[in-house]
């Protein structure tokens, strides 16, 4: 059965959800990179090093929307609440290639 790179960014919030780093790691490619306000083209190995881990500051989060923008292109919506104050919302564009997560941008929103 073939993935979508839909069905790729959701396996992929699923296992950062359950912390899963052994089922997540392979989804991501050797050359992967990870941009946001905080990280600025972090690698493979820092972002599992550092983000990954980040799901145990959440007490919830849920996906509203994920989107294909055109064949390798998902934007990823969704809510989060942190265990220690507010809730907040974010947009990922998320470039799936040949079945891997190339790259993912992350564009912080404010509180909801």
């Amino acid at each position: 059965m073939t993935s979508t790179p839909t069905d790729i960014v959701r396996a992929a919030f699923r296992h950062y959800q359950a912390q899963d780093r052994e089922a997540a790691f392979p989804l991501y490619a050797d050359d992967f990179t990870f941009t946001s306000p905080r990280d600025d083209h972090i690698d493979k190995a820092a972002f599992f090093e550092r983000c990954f881990p980040t799901a145990d500051l959440m007490k919830e989060q849920r996906m509203l929307q994920v989107t294909p923008a055109d064949a390798e292109l998902v934007f990823a919506y969704y809510e989060y609440e942190l265990a220690a104050s507010g809730r907040y919302r974010n947009v990922e564009a998320i470039t799936v290639r040949d079945g891997l997560i190339r790259e993912v941008q992350v564009y912080f929103g404010g509180a909801v």
